[in-house]
């Protein structure tokens, strides 16, 4: 029997609301659980003795939670939802065409889902086996198929209507799945011979944006508002401290949470007024939210200590060397057949194995094609490495990654040679933050802070912070506006 069990609950499109995961998480703590994690597809996970299992199905079934044990028959729909408002969006796809399309889902698909805005980087658009990618066209969808087990991905010769597609996404499954069919021209013509739906021809494959990790934890400004964005280096958060969460979003009145792909919770909405809530809450867990950019673009295996050990072995020599790896995202692959989502992939391989018993293990690297995480093309890079050497190898892979951009960048240069540059009215001097690159100039002061233009730096009070993440003074660093550099 076993000691332990995997329990995963479903959050369809990374979407939560506070009372929702309070009933969950409140069940769990019952059952003697003590900290959860998120997955790489937006669902909670956490592992439970079997002792407390009965009592925690008997609950969670009276409760009327689906969930599963030990099992991914029911992958769970991932969507960009999260980065929606606050990062990079599309023309037309807001909170309103997600929610329309996640209440078509009367059943539980068993195939990979994806909803992408076509603008963003933040959530793959690839990993599913269904990938509905907005298109230009307002509220129509590119469709990208890619069969279970397969690496091959194909374009539906349509794109569908957003009012269609849970319906589209269950004929699919059912002729993938029930029937069979598997390549381009039988499974269209399978879906589409028994049923009418809402299309547009799609004329051309969808161009996706140059991908770039926007920075996602910590206090940010949007319009009159905050998010927070939470991320635990050890991809654990304890059940008390997001009790209080559920509980603080309950009282403000926030009625959505979101996970990300990348293990973290983003939390929207948050008025100016409740901010020192928020800080007291994060003060009382001990919670930090000033983790360097270069620690957040990594994608671990779910339920596996193992890659999570390996970033953070690898971060350490990034740290010590100051290595660069922005642009760049890092998948850690330690079991055979996962999917992790990375510009650069480690995968761990068995060197000499007895039986289903991995003695020596050796790691491969790989990147994608133009470094592009999105990108279904692997090229190695190296082979059979030790662990002592994997951190160097791939520092020189960063390097490689950034001479290419640098020699892109210098010959579109070259190319623009005759545009005239506009004049800047920056100052010969500004100061920057360190941590979100939010720019004090004092030309034009601050005016969130009550800053009136004119005023000196050095003038600024000595609680001064910054007014985008809340950083101290002494971390607004003094720049030349020629090294200046810009967020993602």
């Amino acid at each position: 029997m076993r000691d332990y069990y995997t329990l995963k609950v479903n959050m369809p499109a990374g979407i939560v609301s506070p009372g929702t995961l309070q009933t969950v998480l409140s069940l769990a703590y019952e059952a003697k659980v003590r900290k959860v994690r998120f997955g790489a597809r937006q669902q909670l996970l956490m592992t439970v003795h079997y002792e407390d299992m009965r009592f925690l199905e008997k609950d969670l079934k009276q409760q009327q939670i689906s969930y599963e044990l030990n099992s991914e028959q029911y992958p769970n729909i991932i969507s960009s939802y999260c980065g929606e408002d606050v990062f990079r969006t599309g023309a037309w796809l807001r909170e309103s065409e997600y929610h329309t399309v996640l209440d078509q889902f009367d059943y539980q698909p068993r195939l990979k889902v994806n909803l992408s805005d076509s603008n963003q980087s933040f959530t793959p658009f690839f990993t599913g086996n269904l990938n509905f990618i907005a298109s230009p066209e307002p509220h129509f969808w590119y469709l990208y198929v890619r069969p279970k087990q397969t690496n091959s991905l194909f374009r539906w010769p349509d794109l569908i209507y957003t009012n269609d597609i849970g319906r589209l996404a269950k004929a699919v499954e059912e002729c993938m799945l029930a029937e069979g069919f598997q390549s381009e021209d039988a499974l269209h013509k399978a879906v589409t011979g028994g049923q009418n739906f809402i299309t547009q021809p799609a004329t051309q494959d969808i161009e996706l944006p140059e991908f770039s990790l926007p920075y996602y934890e910590g206090f940010n400004r949007y319009g009159e508002r905050s998010w927070l964005g939470l991320y635990r280096r050890d991809e654990q958060f304890s059940i008390a401290f997001l009790l209080d969460v559920c509980a603080l979003c309950l009282k403000t009145r926030l009625g959505e949470l979101c996970i990300t792909p990348w293990k973290s919770l983003i939390i929207k909405g948050i008025e100016e007024k409740d901010r020192g809530a928020w800080s007291y809450i994060l003060g009382k867990h001990n919670i930090n939210v000033r983790h360097a950019a270069n620690e957040l673009a990594w994608q671990t295996e779910d339920n596996t200590d193992e890659g999570m050990e390996l970033k953070n072995y690898v971060i350490r020599y990034f740290e010590k060397n100051d290595t660069r790896t922005f642009g760049l995202c890092f998948g850690v692959q330690t079991r055979a057949k996962s999917e992790v989502f990375g510009s650069v992939l480690i995968r761990k391989r068995p060197l000499i194995r007895i039986g289903q018993l991995a003695l020596f293990s050796v790691y491969d690297l790989y990147f994608t094609e133009n470094f592009n995480p999105n990108s279904r093309t692997h090229h190695l890079a190296e082979k059979g490495l030790l662990k002592m050497h994997v951190p160097n190898q791939l520092n020189r892979l960063c390097r490689k990654f950034n001479a290419r951009r640098s020699q892109e960048r210098i010959d579109t240069v070259r190319a623009e040679v005759e545009k005239a540059e506009p004049v800047s009215n920056m100052a010969a001097s500004v100061h920057q933050c360190t941590h979100c690159f939010t720019v004090y100039d004092e030309q034009y002061g601050d005016a969130r802070r009550g800053i009136p233009a004119g005023t000196p730096f050095g003038q600024l009070p000595a609680d001064y912070a910054c007014s985008t993440c809340d950083a101290p003074k002494q971390d607004i660093k003094l720049v030349k506006p020629a090294t200046l550099v810009m967020g993602s």
